[in-house]
């Protein structure tokens, strides 16, 4: 039996081998993942940008940073407490937000990781993350910080950096205030799961 360290390196190499949407034209690397594939919580991102996509890791860029610091923040080691994807592996150009066909080119890959890494609580980091894992459009600001149970897991959305990064205020209410007490109950919710076997 191959341990899934071992499956995530599988998946890693046939990623690197699909063709199944016009992203693989104009990509320099497949972007996988990055973080501690057993790890209690996944997070599920949009799709690599330029930075990504010359380093082969997701959320590497302005966006990324900041990700790792309000993780940091909230008391959630990125490498260890932490497995980092996207909705889509392959960047999109310009940075566009990927089309309804290029999310669903992708979803066998996302579908195969999120059951590889098997983590109990999972993030997605904002409104293409939302669509391409539960179909919804839009309505993020209405549904960031609400866990709903999904798949025999807890789900919960957040806005993502590069919307903070926009807005950076930090005063009480702000996207970047509330992103942050949102990561601080995914902390609480990681605290309250049973030890690992």
């Amino acid at each position: 039996m191959t341990s899934d360290l071992d499956s995530l390196q599988q998946l890693a190499s046939a990623c690197a081998a699909c063709r199944r949407c016009g992203l693989a034209e104009g990509r320099h690397q497949v972007v996988v993942g990055r973080g501690n594939p057993r790890a209690r919580l996944l997070l599920i991102g949009e799709a690599p940008g330029a930075q990504e996509d010359l380093e082969g890791l997701p959320f590497v860029g302005r966006s990324g940073q900041l990700l790792d610091r309000l993780l940091q923040s909230a008391g959630i080691d990125s490498n260890r407490d932490v497995y980092i994807c996207n909705v889509v592996k392959c960047r999109p150009p310009d940075n566009r937000k990927p089309s309804a066909a290029e999310l669903a080119a992708c979803r066998p890959w996302l579908e195969q990781q999120i059951a590889l890494v098997d983590a109990p609580l999972v993030v997605l980091v904002g409104a293409t993350a939302l669509q391409g894992v539960l179909g919804i459009k839009g309505g993020i600001t209405s549904l960031r910080g609400q866990w709903r149970p999904w798949q025999g897991r807890w789900l919960m959305p957040i806005l993502h950096p590069s919307y903070l990064l926009r807005n950076p205020s930090e005063r009480p209410g702000s996207p970047k205030a509330l992103t942050l007490d949102d990561l601080r109950q995914v902390r609480e919710r990681l605290a309250q799961l049973p030890a690992p076997l």
